[in-house]
């Protein structure tokens, strides 16, 4: 089996350590290395290449969020999956800009923890229910949604359209899967079809187009 290698990156030994005991002794997640601050997160993840980088936002020399950016564009197979203690409109929204897969608060739990790691090493976006509303309330606010119709050809049809629902609402295909019985192959070929029609090249971004159109 494949163990899906982690990086954490927190300038507090006390957190690490927490996590590290939380993740110990599980058959499919190893933690690989560990970083005080951004710049040095960087080093561990070039050196090191993990598949999930957990990395706080507040730490000294460079934050959580500068290095996700840095990283975004020097090693694109690592996801950065940020773990932080604020519930913050703006950290989560730069966070989402600077290329994270993920935003977690400190207080989840371990359950929530291993499923968040597991969806972001397998390639898909993880938000918790909290921040998951806090950006659909952002770009709510931010976006003038259009009064005209949508052009024929985006039209989704109704099963495209609830499963874009749950997209929006910040559920991963497994999730998706389970509440329409249908397979995880096609919940993904579905997502895939709508993110081609609709011009957008991330769940953020379809999440964006949604609600700008008034998809669902």
């Amino acid at each position: 089996m494949h163990k899906i290698k982690v990086i954490l990156a927190d300038d507090h030994t006390i957190v690490r350590n927490g996590i590290r005991s939380l993740l110990e002794g599980l058959t499919d997640v190893e933690i690989i290395g560990e970083a005080q601050n951004g710049a040095e997160a960087i080093s561990k993840v070039q050196e090191l290449a993990p598949d999930v980088l957990m990395i706080d936002i507040a730490m000294p020399v460079m934050n959580g969020i500068e290095a996700t950016a840095q990283l975004n564009k020097l090693h694109k197979s690592t996801k950065c999956l940020m773990l932080s203690m604020h519930n913050n409109e703006d950290y989560i929204l730069k966070s989402v800009e600077a290329g994270a897969y993920g935003y977690l608060l400190k207080d989840t739990t371990r359950d929530e923890m291993l499923r968040a790691i597991r969806t972001v090493a397998g390639g898909e976006k993880y938000y918790s229910p909290s921040v998951s509303n806090i950006i659909i309330s952002s770009y709510l606010q931010k976006v003038k949604l259009p009064e005209t119709a949508l052009p024929p050809k985006k039209k989704l049809s109704k099963q495209e359209k609830a499963i874009l629902k749950f997209i929006v609402e910040g559920s991963n295909s497994r999730e998706i899967a389970e509440k329409l019985n249908l397979s995880v192959r096609t919940i993904d070929n579905h997502r895939a079809s709508m993110m081609k029609r609709l011009s957008v090249k991330n769940a953020v971004e379809l999440v964006r187009k949604a609600l700008e159109e008034k998809l669902v």
